[in-house]
């Protein structure tokens, strides 16, 4: 149990501040200014570093320099996905004063499946060891369906998820209203 201590605390400090962040500092939407981010993102960035000497003074530079460079390729990482969130948020033309709580939203989403599919898999993987053959040919089918697939564009105005929606009313800005209902 003593293993799992800092784990928890570690979880329960970042709800803590995503909770903060949305209940306090985002509470009324508004358009996050070019200023805003840059402040939030020396926060974070901060807190990782903080984090990052605990790490240091906990376990010694070795496992420091191992988060660090995780840490590092994590946020390199999501510099792309800026790009991403920026292609979805003009293509459904979700408008600047909604963008911070959907992406919150969207964020905190992606975090809770992740977190589920790891735990059933690595229970799957403990219960039944062979699973993880299974999990292997996927990952390599994947890969090599990825590998040989012809690159093409990708009509979002086509994807099965949009045809329901626009099923349930034809129009797009309906749509966006439908998608921020419950962000």
């Amino acid at each position: 149990m003593e293993n799992y201590i800092p784990w928890i605390a570690f979880n329960v400090f970042i709800l803590f501040m995503l909770a903060l962040d949305l209940g306090v500092f985002h509470r009324k939407t508004h358009v996050v200014t070019f200023r805003e981010s840059i402040l939030w993102t020396v926060v974070w960035v901060t807190l990782a570093l903080i984090f990052n000497a605990g790490i240091y003074l906990w376990k010694g530079p070795e496992i420091a320099i191992e988060f660090l460079t995780g840490y590092l390729i994590e946020k390199s990482l999501s510099v792309y996905n800026v790009f991403v969130f920026l292609l979805i948020f003009s293509h459904f033309r979700v408008p600047a004063l909604y963008q911070h709580k959907v992406l919150f939203w969207g964020i905190l989403g992606a975090l809770i499946m992740r977190a589920c599919m790891i735990t059933v898999g690595a229970a799957l993987i403990t219960q039944f060891h062979w699973v993880i053959y299974i999990f292997g040919v996927f990952l390599v089918f994947t890969g090599l369906k990825m590998l040989l697939a012809e690159e093409k564009h990708q009509d979002l105005e086509r994807h099965p998820v949009l045809r329901g929606l626009r099923k349930l009313s034809p129009s797009r800005r309906t749509i966006t209203k439908i998608v921020f209902s419950f962000a």
